[in-house]
């Protein structure tokens, strides 16, 4: 390579780095915690457990009826309406129904519900407590909304940026040592660079994976409202101009309906009339399947609340299946307590990558300055002679 284009990449490796640098290391501490958060919610109380059944039940426990966990849940708040319901992949022995004021309303009530006794379990707390809410905001969006969720995303892009740099400055600086030697007996500003090169190359993957599938998941709202503005409006077609439905079919019943349609999908999450996923006119029932991957992906079926009938069915469009499965990557939480410990061990050795870069730049910068007033000082004296009389 060129002396032009080594410095090119240099600079390039530098600013791009440099930009990101501090947010990046926000992002993996905040991320460190969300890959155990079901974990660190069960040792701080917020994670909820559905009650153990007596043994006689518990090898083929009874499937309540929908009807009535919804019924159990409005009975905490008769006068607040159904926004949505749904159960996580690997706790379907609960429906977490979500209640408002008005199918927007932000200020939601969360209830859990057992799902075979149809009995109200506890009111969770938002999001796993406040400090684990108060890190999935700064992981999400800063506490910005969507404008943070895309300045996050530049920061993902300049990281890729930064690590294909390194890549190609990696090559050349590795030409007169063995890979992965780190030359002790040098300054401790050496051990740190080669300390940091070497992580930077072993992680280099990992860290592509991680800050393609974070950025694409700053896209979030952005796909999603157009996916509503577009795929859905079109299946809602033939709705449009009519007025709300009154008198709503069972939930119970739509739901027996959508498994019967798509046959071996399991009820991720169901959205009731007016919600940003459903219509005045639907319930919006979300299926998706039961392996690693497949549960990630979501199929609609809208049914009419009114009828019961399925209107429509089909699959999600290419970017929010894109847009599902990079989430599961991100955060590695489809591979097991195996694949959370990797993503966390990743993960420190990313931190200590960004802090190694940051330390040797400051250093760098430190012995720039130093030198530049070495020869300040220099000058200074010459020049006074210079200027003397003769």
């Amino acid at each position: 390579m060129s002396p032009n284009k080594l410095r090119l990449w240099s600079w390039i490796h530098k600013w791009s780095s440099l930009v990101c640098t501090v947010f990046m290391l926000l992002l993996c501490l905040t991320g460190l915690p969300l890959i155990y958060y079901h974990e660190i919610g069960h040792l701080l109380g917020t994670d909820v457990e559905a009650p153990a059944l007596p043994a006689a039940l518990s090898e083929n426990p009874p499937r309540g009826n929908i009807d009535a966990v919804l019924a159990s849940a409005k009975e905490l708040y008769p006068n607040k309406i159904a926004m949505y319901m749904s159960q996580e992949i690997d706790e379907p022995a609960i429906w977490n129904v979500t209640l408002g004021d008005h199918p927007n309303d932000e200020h939601y009530k969360p209830i859990a519900v057992d799902a075979r006794t149809t009995k109200v379990i506890t009111e969770p707390a938002f999001e796993g407590g406040v400090f684990m809410s108060t890190m999935l905001r700064l992981h999400v969006d800063l506490f910005a909304g969507l404008y943070g969720q895309l300045f996050l995303g530049f920061m993902g892009f300049l990281l890729i940026i930064a690590v294909v740099s390194g890549v190609v400055l990696y090559a050349p600086f590795m030409r007169k040592l063995d890979f992965g030697e780190v030359r002790r007996e040098r300054s401790r500003v050496i051990k740190w660079l080669d300390l940091h090169n070497l992580l930077g190359i072993v992680t280099m993957v990992w860290v592509l994976v991680v800050g393609a599938t974070g950025m694409v998941n700053t896209w979030a709202d952005l796909l999603l409202k157009y996916w509503q503005n577009n795929e859905l409006a079109e299946m809602l077609g033939p709705y449009q101009g009519q007025p709300p439905v009154s008198n709503m079919a069972s939930i119970h019943d739509a739901i027996l309906r959508a498994e019967a349609a798509e046959p071996g999908m399991k009820v991720a999450f169901v959205a009731f009339p007016g919600t940003p996923f459903s219509s005045p006119h639907h319930y919006g029932i979300f299926m998706r399947g039961d392996e690693a991957f497949s549960s990630r992906l979501y199929k609609p079926v809208l049914i009419d609340a009114a009828t019961g009938a399925i209107t429509d069915r089909r699959e999600l469009p290419w970017y929010l299946t894109a847009l599902l499965l990079s989430q599961p990557l991100h955060f590695g939480d489809y591979g097991g307590q195996a694949m959370k410990l990797l993503w966390a061990l990743l993960d420190i050795a990313t931190i200590f990558i960004l802090g190694s870069g940051l330390y040797l730049w400051l250093k760098r910068s430190r012995k720039t300055r130093s030198a530049q007033a070495g020869k300040a000082g220099v000058a200074e004296p010459a020049l006074a002679r210079s200027t003397e009389a003769p």
